[in-house]
């Protein structure tokens, strides 16, 4: 621990004395790739600080592909996944993970789903038949659907309906903020949906989705890849491949005006905005710069909106946001997303006037520009988070996953931290001008039920 910290500030001295884009260098971690004939794509990334690994399985189906109609269907599928096999039945797989000293876990985003275990070296020849296992087949029993699907709606109760403000600002601001099924609905789900799912339906999600050509297998750890190829090909490759992957387009129709709408809420005590921007595709400039601008905004107590509303002005208790947040990173999306801002000011403030000052910040950053500090400080730190999630195999294998399932490569896993240094206070001004305007957001004022008199759209 002590080296660590040793290290950490012999890093902010340098980072003190020379701007960042004259320290960055590029780190890779030993990383290799191969596809096995029936689609399945592996990536072995050599690390033997421990006689550990972290796996990740992830495949081409999140919240955008869900059909109409079937709400909450990849999230629900997430669950159906820990619910056994024929050869593993239920706990199985827990029981051998955790009684190594291991850890297991799975979520759902938009573009994909992902499972994850880390445990010691002497597990993975297991896991590998494990995941192996229910690749293959799952129990499809009405019990173990029932079963899930109660869990999944008392999530939607404890995380929604009973929660003050209910993830508007995760659930509702998509939905209004962007036109069509895949990018604007409910991806917890609604409850219609989910209680008329049938096996028959889950059988054919499963048929079409969790297939070895729709995913990718990660190990990172004390492994050499030779013998992890050799190992996955024993249990993935007699998988029959599947019908392949989903190749659907999410674009939208340009955004030409401003969107505004109000919601009262029964359980919050003060009100809310959420405020978000439509970003720009995750491959271009732009969108690099957006997510050092979101940084800016959003991150911390130092961040601009935070100092500018909180601290300075006084119009706002609490500032949270960022580029595809709250569902992921500003790296990880395959479709379109959103710069959201998540305000809470006070009851005695309106609206307009927690808006005008927050206008006033971004103008702030429009005409004055961040400096050359400002850039490097928050840099820096998106660059510390990068490095210190890839020496954590499982968080490794998770980022390389997702690399691969979307571009077909993991370079850019390794290659953002350095284009970040890159980023220059000019093109942040440039970025702020053309994206954060008007005319390209959506606005939900949620306000407490007891003073939304005049709110329209009651959550739901």
């Amino acid at each position: 621990m002590i080296k660590k910290h040793l290290i950490t500030l012999c890093a902010l001295l340098l980072c003190a004395q020379f701007p960042i884009h004259m320290l960055a260098q590029q780190w890779k971690a030993p990383t290799s790739m191969k596809k096995l004939a029936n689609g399945l794509t592996v990536v072995v990334s050599e690390d033997h600080s421990a006689p550990t690994f972290g796996i990740c399985v992830s495949y081409g189906i999140g919240f955008r592909l869900e059909p109409e109609g079937r709400t909450g269907f990849a999230h629900l599928f997430e669950h159906l996944m820990f619910e056994g096999t024929p050869n593993a039945l239920k706990g199985v797989f827990d029981r051998i993970i955790e009684g190594g000293g291991g850890t297991n876990n799975g979520d759902t985003r938009y573009d994909f789903t992902e499972y994850i275990e880390t445990a010691p070296i002497s597990a993975l020849e297991p896991l590998l038949w494990l995941e192996a296992d229910r690749m293959k087949t799952l129990d499809f029993s009405p019990k173990n659907l029932d079963n899930q699907r109660n869990v999944v709606e008392e999530e939607v109760r404890v995380n929604v309906l009973n929660r003050p403000y209910g993830l508007f600002f995760g659930i509702d601001l998509p939905g209004k903020a962007f036109d069509t099924y895949p990018n604007a609905h409910n991806f917890y789900g609604e409850f219609k949906d989910l209680d008329a799912a049938r096996i028959e339906d889950v059988q054919k999600f499963y048929q079409q989705y969790y297939t070895p050509s729709n995913a990718v297998l990660v190990v990172v750890g004390d492994v050499k890849p030779d013998d992890v190829y050799a190992q996955v090909e024993k249990y993935f490759s007699a998988i029959p491949s599947g019908p392949g992957r989903n190749k659907a387009q999410f674009d939208e129709p340009p955004q030409t005006a401003e969107r505004r709408f109000s919601q009262t809420d029964k359980l919050a005590k003060v009100p809310a905005l959420a405020i978000g921007y439509r970003m720009p595709p995750r491959h271009s400039q732009d969108a690099l710069v957006g997510a050092v601008a979101g940084e800016l905004l959003h991150n911390g107590q130092a961040s601009r909106l935070f100092q500018a509303l909180v601290k300075d002005k006084q119009v706002a208790l609490s500032v949270d946001g960022g580029v595809n947040w709250p569902l992921g990173t500003p790296f990880e999306y395959n479709g379109p997303t959103l710069m959201t801002s998540f305000v809470v000011y006070p009851p005695n403030l309106k609206e307009d006037q927690v808006i005008a000052a927050y206008d006033a910040a971004v103008k702030d950053l429009v005409e004055k520009g961040p400096t050359q500090d400002d850039i490097d400080r928050i840099v820096a730190k998106m660059r510390s988070d990068l490095y210190a999630n890839l020496e954590i195999p499982i968080s490794r294998a998770s980022a390389l996953s997702h690399a691969v399932l979307f571009d077909g490569s993991f370079d850019s896993v390794y290659q953002v931290p350095e284009d970040l240094a890159k980023v220059t206070p000019a093109q942040v001004r440039a970025f702020a001008a053309k994206y954060l305007v008007s005319t390209n957001r959506t606005i939900i004022d949620r306000v407490p039920a007891s003073a939304g008199d005049k709110a329209q759209g009651a959550a739901q």
